[in-house]
């Protein structure tokens, strides 16, 4: 593990981190929504909304003139490996008036939530003109890619679901099931591509199910990568593609810009 890390370590002070800045566009209600912008040094190819998992809360603020936010999730992590692959990326944080417990599943599934991401994409749109642009969730946040990329329809270009929600977790409200157990993937009108590790060992994410509801969907399979130092939940472990991150996101960039890519990763 201090081996990884040094590694890494040496590796960011080799390679300058892309410019990020934080966007913030107003949405319903007097709530905003913000996400974190980073773009590659030449011309993009695509560009990348991500949606963390958990309860998705980013927790962007700026602390002397960069910013600031949580690290750990796949996708954020990773964020350098789609620039590199000449990918815009926008991080989504939670709105504004979600800040304090993050998106409950309900809210993920909603029509506001679709709107306020449909303003994201529009920026996006206005600011990269010509460029497809692809919803990418991993674990909790794949129910946002999932929903969002059905409302939004061919608005946008593609939804991967990476670490998928298929497994009901068994807590039921009034609102009904939180995960993608129910949800029909044929109802994305939009090219979609499933990956997911063969290992994961979360309970509400295991693979056999990843399989099964992919169907003809394309799945990319991943296997192996560094020893687990988080719970299998949670983002340092299989379920968050640890050690494989390079490799996985190298995967879908190939995907998303119709190039041929792997269907498994070893």
């Amino acid at each position: 593990m201090k081996t990884r890390l040094l590694a890494t370590m040496a590796l960011l002070l080799a390679a300058p981190l892309a410019a990020q800045e934080i966007v913030t566009l107003p949405v319903r209600g007097g709530a905003t929504q913000s996400y974190l912008l980073l773009a590659p040094n030449a011309p993009p190819q695509a560009v990348a909304l991500l949606f963390p998992g958990g309860p998705g809360l980013l927790r962007l603020r700026a602390a002397s003139g960069q910013p600031q936010f949580s690290p750990n999730n796949f996708l954020v992590r990773s964020r350098e490996y789609f620039v590199d692959g000449g990918i815009t990326v926008g991080i989504v944080d939670a709105p504004s008036d979600h800040q304090t417990e993050g998106m409950p599943n309900v809210f993920r599934k909603s029509t506001q939530h679709a709107a306020d991401v449909r303003l994201l994409v529009r920026d996006l749109k206005s600011r990269f003109p010509g460029m497809p642009v692809f919803l990418i969730g991993t674990s909790m946040g794949t129910v946002s890619a999932a929903y969002v990329g059905r409302e939004l329809a061919t608005e946008v270009a593609g939804v991967v679901l990476t670490a998928s929600v298929f497994v009901s977790s068994g807590r039921r409200s009034k609102h009904g099931d939180s995960n993608l157990s129910d949800f029909d993937l044929a109802s994305i009108k939009t090219p979609l591509l499933i990956v997911h590790h063969r290992e994961d060992a979360c309970s509400i994410t295991p693979y056999g199910d990843a399989t099964r509801r992919a169907g003809k969907i394309p799945l990319i399979s991943v296997r192996g990568g560094d020893p687990p130092t988080s719970e299998p939940c949670e983002s340092q472990s299989r379920h968050g593609f640890l050690g494989k991150e390079r490799e996985t996101v190298s995967a879908i960039v190939q995907w998303m810009l119709k190039k041929p890519h792997p269907a498994e990763i070893e």
